[in-house]
């Protein structure tokens, strides 16, 4: 009896990339390898993500409480999760990740003689305990991408540059990028999508109201937005209906099944934008201090170091709903 090759594919860190960047680099490895056993190793509610979006791969990782926030206890936790890498005697480890704790993962795998590409930490692992330990450790190297990354991947370093300022931003934004010219997956297919049943009940709410998704928060002060309440009056009171909730608190596949019957999500730059690309729900962004071109969402808000009023906002909004509702095309 002939055993399938396993090929390991790491990305934990965020939810966003999880999906508009794992789950491509998922489906490009099946292709690629349509005779192995694929596992995908993530964190939280990633897991939720990637099972809903092929149900046919093994995955596992770290629960959400599980990935401690003092880099002692984060450190024998990871080497917790590289002992069951190496028990399962994978023939390709692929780490899509640029986070401190799993790139420090990737090279205790690859210092240990595993098949690791992709990206790992710079500095071997017995180098950053006797640092942390003499405490000559410099906190750049753990809180610094720039300063801790290393990859196999030859184009990588491109990631720490304003690549969206060249003139040559792709129609994939972020993800393509990444993907494409950081992983030299060239010939990928971009393809997040992820097949639900669209919520029951928006649906017959969108029967009689346009329906919005609202989401405000982002895991970064700087990204969120302040006026969510002041939106949601303001279209309540326009005749439409308007939903949130993006805590965690929901189901993964019901928040996916709410934005498969949604006509727009407007969020601030953070991992909605991705769910609803998922499920086909067209997104405009709140840019504040972000470029619109690092995401290419279907629309966007100008950039701006002041949150956009709620009144302007809010015509955006309504200006998109009435166009797409007439089959129109909206630049916003």
């Amino acid at each position: 009896m002939t055993t399938r090759p396993k090929i390991l594919i790491i990305r934990m860190l965020g939810l966003g990339d999880v999906t508009c960047i794992g789950i491509p680099a998922l489906r490009f490895v099946k292709s690629r390898n349509p005779e192995a056993e694929i596992h995908f190793l993530t964190f939280a509610a990633g897991k939720d993500v990637i099972r809903l979006a092929e149900p046919n791969v093994y995955v596992w990782g770290l629960d959400k409480g599980e990935w401690p926030d003092n880099i002692v206890y984060a450190m024998e936790t990871f080497l917790g999760l590289a002992e069951q890498v190496v028990a399962n005697e994978y023939q390709q480890i692929i780490n899509l990740d640029t986070s401190f704790m799993p790139c420090f993962l990737a090279r205790f795998l690859k210092d240990a003689g595993e098949p690791v590409t992709g990206n790992m930490m710079g500095m071997s692992v017995a180098d950053l305990v006797s640092q942390f330990q003499q405490q000559t450790l410099k906190p750049q190297f753990v809180n610094e991408p720039a300063a801790y990354l290393q990859s196999t991947w030859f184009s990588m370093h491109r990631w720490n540059t304003s690549w969206w300022e060249s003139g040559l931003a792709p129609d994939g934004g972020y993800p393509e990028f990444y993907l494409k010219t950081c992983c030299g997956f060239a010939d990928i297919d971009l393809n997040m999508a992820i097949t639900v049943a669209p919520d029951n009940t928006l649906k017959k709410k969108r029967k009689k109201h346009p329906v919005v998704a609202l989401a405000t928060q982002s895991g970064t002060l700087e990204r969120s937005y302040p006026f969510k309440d002041e939106v949601k009056q303001l279209l309540t009171q326009q005749n439409v209906h308007v939903w949130t909730g993006f805590d965690g608190s929901v189901p993964m596949r019901q928040t996916l099944a709410q934005l498969a019957a949604t006509d727009l999500l407007v969020s601030v730059p953070s991992a909605p934008q991705w769910l609803a690309t998922a499920v086909g729900c067209p997104s405009l962004i709140i840019s504040g201090k972000v470029d619109p071109r690092t995401l290419m969402p279907d629309y966007a808000t100008d950039m701006s170091d002041e949150p956009i009023l709620p009144e302007v906002l809010v015509d955006g909004i309504l200006t998109i709903l009435a166009q797409n509702n007439e089959g129109g095309v909206s630049n916003a």
